[in-house]
C-alpha cells in the first residue's frame, strides 16, 4: 500500500510504502521521550525544533512508527515543516529508535523528506531517499554508525545532481 502527502509549500508528493496492519502508536511517554531525542521542546500543546514565526509553520508531528531494522524496537519519523527554518524543502525528518533500555536516541535527520528504500545498510537499516526540490535526491546509508551519502536517484535511477 502506498501512502503520499502533500507538501504544499513546494507543491510535491513523497510517497513511502507502508505495512498492511494498523500503524503503531506510541505511548504519551514514549513520544515525548522521541521528540527530546529528536531535539525538541515542548512549546505550550506543540512540539518544535524551528522556531517558526510564518503562517506556514507545521510543529513536530510523529509521521511514521515503525521497526526499520528489524530489531523488533520501533523507531519513529518525526517530522517538521516550514520554509522559514527549511527552505524549498519545507520540511525537515528526524529518525529516533528506541533502545534496549527503553531511551530514545537519534539516528538521522536533515532537510527534506525521508523516504524508506528497499535497499539495505549495515544491520538492516534501509536506504533514505531523502526527497526536495528538484529531480535528483540523495540516498544516505548507514554504515554501522551514521547514516552517509551513497547516491544519487530519482525514480530508482542513478542521477547526477546539478551543481
Amino acid at each position: 500500500m502506498k501512502t503520499c502527502m502533500l507538501i504544499a509549500a513546494v507543491a510535491m508528493f513523497a510517497c513511502s510504502a507502508t505495512a498492511h496492519s494498523a500503524p503503531a502508536r506510541l505511548t504519551p511517554a514514549d513520544e515525548a521521550a522521541a521528540f527530546k531525542a529528536a531535539g525538541f521542546t515542548l512549546n505550550g500543546k506543540q512540539w518544535r525544533n524551528c522556531d517558526d514565526p510564518t503562517p506556514t509553520y507545521s510543529p513536530g508531528d510523529v509521521a511514521e512508527v515503525r521497526d526499520l531494522n528489524g530489531d523488533g524496537r520501533l523507531e519513529a519519523v518525526i517530522t517538521e515543516g516550514g520554509t522559514y527554518c527549511y527552505g524549498h524543502a519545507g520540511t525537515a525528518y528526524t529518525v529516533v529508535s528506541k533502545q534496549a533500555n527503553g531511551s530514545w536516541k537519534k539516528v538521522t535527520g536533515g532537510t527534506g523528506i525521508a523516504t524508506f528504500l528497499p535497499s539495505k545498510g549495515k544491520d538492516g537499516w534501509p536506504d533514505i531517499e531523502v526527497g526536495g526540490p528538484g529531480f535528483c535526491f540523495p540516498v544516505i546509508r548507514w554504515n554501522g554508525r551514521e547514516y552517509t551519502l551513497n547516491r544519487h536517484e530519482y525514480e530508482g535511477k542513478s542521477c547526477r545532481p546539478n551543481r
